[in-house]
């Protein structure tokens, strides 16, 4: 796992965009999820938010990212773009972001911090194991997490779940 002095200027603008995407979706009545699909020239070709709220639990940004891309990119620009989300994919997202050949993953927050965080509120565990990405796709680049964003992500993940966090 990298370390945000690992990030540059770029990484943190799409991750400052996924982590709004993330805003988004609490605000729309989701749960707060967002990623960017950006290719090797530093251009945003798809942004989500998740959209799970409906009951279909595969509509998760990195999903929908990486079923856009198998569409329109070739192999080769799939493998040379990144994602940038809000949370560490989860293993389905991973397992789909490896199949469709996409490049590297920069996250603002890790499944182990929301891992953590569920615990400290006493939320149940989700139905899927919280994995890192390696673990389901080993050879994927990933950089992540990002301190500042990951705090945003845990004050946006405690009003999602009524939780008032102190100062």
């Amino acid at each position: 796992m990298a370390h945000r002095s690992d990030l540059n200027d770029d990484d943190r603008r799409f991750l400052r965009r996924s982590v709004d995407l993330a805003r988004e979706a609490l605000e729309a009545g989701d749960e707060p999820f967002g990623s960017v699909l950006v290719d090797a020239d530093g251009r945003e070709l798809f942004a989500d938010r998740n959209r799970v709220a409906g009951g279909d639990h595969t509509r998760h940004p990195e999903f929908e990212i990486a079923r856009w891309a198998a569409a329109h990119l070739t192999r080769d620009q799939r493998a040379r773009s990144t994602v940038y989300t809000s949370g560490e994919h989860c293993p389905m997202c991973a397992a789909a972001h490896a199949w469709v050949g996409l490049g590297r993953i920069v996250y603002a927050s890790s499944s182990e911090q929301l891992t953590a965080w569920s615990e400290e509120w006493g939320l149940a565990a989700g139905p899927v194991l919280p994995l890192p990405i390696n673990a389901v796709a080993p050879d994927i680049d990933v950089t992540g997490p990002d301190p500042d964003l990951s705090d945003e992500l845990r004050r946006l993940q405690a009003r999602l779940h009524g939780i008032t966090l102190t100062p």
